[in-house]
């Protein structure tokens, strides 16, 4: 939630007024309202904007997705769900938790990673021919860890917990590649600014069977503020000529950096 509520303000989670996780239970908020977010910016200037996927940044209809700048929402608004039944499973009673423009909606037995292409998909449809703004919080390799057969057969070698963790970031890799698919076919892929980040190092928690994650030299996981823990890939990618081609950059940025980059990408004030 902190590192959510950063990335959507451009200030500390201190500052944005969020320094822990926010409660999963409906009827609980998170970041203050009066909290201006990137979503509420690029509104105001003309863009569509759109959520799907994790929230978890405030459960009350004034804190969920759709009163904090966006237009549009499909996603759940806890910490984490099954992928399979959506519902939340940290600590009874068990409670489905996902939702649609702030209704609840039902989709039981559907892979949410094909929930989320979907929606990705639509909203791209509908929304191809004017500027948008779409943040794509995608809830993996977050436990549990609910990989596609595929590609659980692809690691099936690998000790655990590695099999597991692998096999589910590359079923994200996957359907990443599947978006980045339909902006080329949309012929959007050229003027679309894609920025890929995690939030975090990987978990060593007991959800995901105590790691399978690896921060290669560097010491820490998830929780930590050694540099495993905060040090983690950022990727941005946009057409020839406005931003520089296949260089890799090692100076200090975090995610409060993104929402002033983005805006004078886009030339917002």
């Amino acid at each position: 939630s902190p590192s959510r509520a950063a990335l959507m303000t451009g200030k500390t989670p201190q500052a944005a007024g969020l320094p822990g996780n926010a409660p999963s239970r409906k009827g609980h908020a998170g970041m203050p309202t009066e909290q201006v977010t990137i979503a509420e910016i690029m509104k105001e200037a003309g863009y569509t904007t759109g959520h799907i996927g994790k929230w978890h940044m405030g459960y009350t209809p004034e804190t969920m997705p759709n009163q904090q700048g966006f237009d549009y929402s499909f996603g759940h608004m806890g910490g984490c769900i099954d992928n399979y039944s959506h519902f939340f499973y940290w600590r009874g009673p068990n409670r489905h938790d996902l939702w649609k423009n702030g209704e609840e909606v039902w989709h039981p037995g559907e892979y949410f990673l094909d929930l989320m292409i979907d929606e990705v998909n639509h909203f791209l449809d509908r929304n191809k021919d004017k500027p948008f703004f779409l943040y794509w919080a995608i809830n993996m390799p977050h436990y549990p860890l609910q990989a596609a057969p595929k590609w659980r057969e692809y690691y099936k070698d690998l000790p655990s917990p590695r099999d597991k963790y692998a096999a589910f970031v590359s079923t994200v890799d996957e359907y990443i590649g599947r978006a980045l698919d339909k902006l080329k076919s949309a012929g959007l892929r050229e003027n679309t600014i894609i920025i890929f980040q995690s939030d975090h190092g990987h978990s060593m928690e007991t959800r995901t069977f105590g790691g399978g994650g690896n921060s290669g030299p560097y010491r820490g996981a998830k929780f930590s503020l050694f540099e495993g823990g905060i040090r983690i890939p950022a990727i941005i990618t946009w057409k020839k000529g406005e931003i520089p081609q296949g260089e890799v950059r090692d100076q200090m940025a975090v995610n409060v950096d993104w929402l002033p980059t983005i805006t004078d990408l886009c030339d917002i004030p």
